[in-house]
């Protein structure tokens, strides 16, 4: 759910009615600024009026970076939308050419993209792990396809696809193989 506090659009992160011993119920809540992306703790009385903004999820295939921002096309219609590079934000280390993610929108606005939990990409450079390294559980870095760089086990190699967890950019496992 997002609200239209003061004009400002909030992405709920979280809530919790709060009843003390004495007094009147609360909504506890973290709230997310949709365009800046800061988090704030926010309690409400329970019976504050809050705006609730119209926000129209859409499923949108992602076509390519045209140097400016981030191609989308909605497979419904085939309207294609620019995202900027900014409203993409962390999001960009997951994408990949025609893979699928909800893009938000608030009066034809681009606000925010939602990816799957997780995604799978190849790993493009990782160095040589060393012999007699399977058993530590050690880690090493390695970039994937889409430049980001994340923490794997030393056995993985070049060209081997992992699956990655979009929030957290932790490695998940491998796939496959």
């Amino acid at each position: 759910m997002v609200l239209d506090l003061d004009g400002q659009l909030w992405q709920v992160l979280w809530f919790q009615h709060h009843k003390p011993g004495k007094g009147n119920t609360v909504v506890r809540s973290k709230l997310k600024n949709v365009l800046t992306g800061k988090i704030v703790d926010k309690t409400f009385n329970s019976d504050t009026k809050v705006d609730t903004a119209n926000v129209d999820r859409r499923e949108m295939q992602y076509l390519y970076h045209d140097g400016t921002g981030f191609v989308f096309m909605d497979t419904g219609t085939f309207d294609q939308i620019t995202i900027p590079d900014d409203t993409v934000g962390d999001a960009k280390n997951y994408l990949l050419e025609e893979q699928m993610a909800t893009v938000a929108l608030h009066e034809d606005n681009p606000l925010y993209i939602d990816l799957p939990a997780s995604v799978e990409l190849e790993i493009t450079y990782t160095e040589p792990g060393l012999q007699g390294d399977r058993s530590s559980g050690g880690t090493k870095p390695a970039t994937v396809q889409t430049g980001l760089q994340i923490q794997v086990p030393l056995f993985l190699t070049n060209g081997e696809k992992v699956k990655v967890d979009t929030r957290t950019g932790e490695y998940l496992g491998r796939v496959g193989g």
